[in-house]
């Protein structure tokens, strides 16, 4: 892949995103300047967070609760995303099972997306060791839209709650240039400062974090580095799987 240029994701395909991360602010360092694109060209996107943040902060912990998701809704206003559903797994310690599969694969199957975006679960990445809360909520969503397509995994979310089975399209987990990314989405321009826009909606959580740069500073250095992998001023890069693709028969294509 070396010294070629990413092709932008197939969003003309997308219809409805549902975004699946472990606290208020994940969204935020980046992806949501893409989710701004989409759905100003009418793609619907909802969000479901894992937990409610409430280990982000020195404040008491349901004082914290309240006030980040209150400031996610202010995020979720910057770019577009009118669905948002905030569980109440413990922050911190967010545990990988079946709990956590059974209530993402409930929200897969409420909103029927064609495409789930979720977070990394490798353990390093280049920014050092990532979050034990991120890994977890990672490679839940992965096992979740598997099991959201199987009429006979969680079946009591279809016989009792009346929800039906769905297996969405697209996998995607945000990813960086030289790091396993595919593809990309161009956010030059409005949706980058939309996208800005909705970290500076965290300013209580960002006032309580020493030293943390301006969202205005480093976000546009963020996507601008991006951009050069998609030859284009500010992009935000996907690691993207088509789960209904025919497999590939190993071996082939290889140079």
């Amino acid at each position: 892949m070396s010294g070629m240029t990413l092709p932008a994701l197939p969003e003309e395909s997308f219809r409805r995103v549902l975004c699946v991360v472990a606290h208020p602010d994940d969204m935020e360092y980046g992806t949501s300047a893409a989710v701004a694109r989409w759905t100003a060209r009418g793609i619907e996107v909802a969000y479901l967070l894992l937990t409610r943040g409430e280990a982000g902060m020195p404040n008491p912990p349901e004082e914290t609760a309240r006030l980040r998701v209150a400031e996610q809704r202010n995020a979720c206003a910057a770019v577009g995303v009118e669905r948002l559903a905030v569980l109440e797994h413990p922050d911190g310690v967010l545990v990988y099972g079946l709990d956590l599969r059974r209530d993402i694969a409930r929200e897969i199957r409420r909103c029927k997306p064609d495409v789930v975006l979720g977070c990394g679960f490798d353990v390093e990445t280049p920014y050092g060791f990532d979050q034990a809360d991120h890994r977890a909520a990672g490679l839940a969503t992965l096992d979740a839209i598997r099991d959201a397509g199987n009429r006979w995994v969680f079946p009591e979310q279809i016989d009792d709650e009346g929800l039906a089975p769905h297996s969405a399209r697209w996998y995607l987990v945000p990813g960086l240039p030289g790091s396993g990314a595919t593809h990309g989405v161009d956010v030059t321009g409005e949706p980058l400062q939309r996208g800005v826009a909705s970290l500076e909606a965290h300013a209580a959580y960002l006032a309580a974090l020493p030293d943390h740069p301006a969202p205005a500073d480093f976000i546009p250095q963020f996507t601008a580095m991006s951009g050069k992998a998609m030859g284009v001023e500010h992009a935000v890069l996907f690691r993207a799987h088509d789960l209904q693709a025919p497999p590939e028969s190993p071996g082939l294509d290889e140079d």
